[in-house]
């Protein structure tokens, strides 16, 4: 399993929670958003690899690890792979998440405001899928160097591990639901949720 599938779940999870309320618009600004975020971190990284280290720096780590170890070139070698699994990880995001609201958007107008685990959870399974397998093809099949199978075997164990956390999460969309609720009162809420079921991205 990578470690980024860790926490990758709840973002599909508050992904729903904002469709609910704020439709595919609300979506679509918070996907923008987070792609900034995360072209500002490749290009810090890109950066950051630019730039040459400082030659104590090299030496305390050569007389610490053997004279033949390079800290620089292993700083490298980890950021430049982190390059790939930025790419990766914007392309699945974004490809997943405009599946994520076609779907969700697909299973309210059959489910209605009842329902909420459908829509939310069925979604977040169909979205996790692709994301599971765009993700690691582009990090480290196009840019890395596993072969297909190995990036299968990931792939499923990912989505495995992402099912279940999808599954177990779903009494916290619940949770959500009724604490927004109720801050909002429920005429409020009942408002948004049907000006969301109607917005476009």
């Amino acid at each position: 399993m990578t470690t980024g599938v860790v926490i990758w779940p709840v973002v599909f999870i508050s992904t729903d929670i904002i469709n609910e309320y704020f439709g595919r618009a609300g979506v679509g600004k918070i996907t923008l958003l987070t792609s900034l975020l995360i072209l500002y971190a490749f290009g810090l990284v890109w950066l950051i690899i630019q730039l040459p280290p400082a030659e104590f720096w090299v030496a305390l780590n050569q007389e610490a690890y053997g004279k033949y170890f390079d800290v620089n070139q292993s700083f490298q070698v980890v950021f430049t792979q982190s390059m790939g699994i930025i790419i990766g990880s914007l392309s699945a995001f974004l490809v997943a998440q405009f599946v994520d609201v076609l779907a969700f958007q697909k299973l309210r107008k059959i489910t209605g405001s009842q329902k909420i685990w459908l829509r939310a959870t069925g979604s977040t399974l169909i979205s996790q899928l692709i994301d599971s397998f765009v993700v690691l093809i582009i990090a480290f099949y196009l840019f890395g160097n596993w072969d297909l199978s190995m990036v299968f075997a990931v792939a499923i164990v990912n989505y495995i591990y992402k099912f279940f956390v999808a599954v177990g999460l779903t009494p916290l969309l619940y949770l959500a639901h009724y604490l927004i609720d109720s801050y909002l009162g429920k005429d409020v809420a009942k408002e948004m949720t049907k000006e969301a079921s109607q917005s476009s991205f």
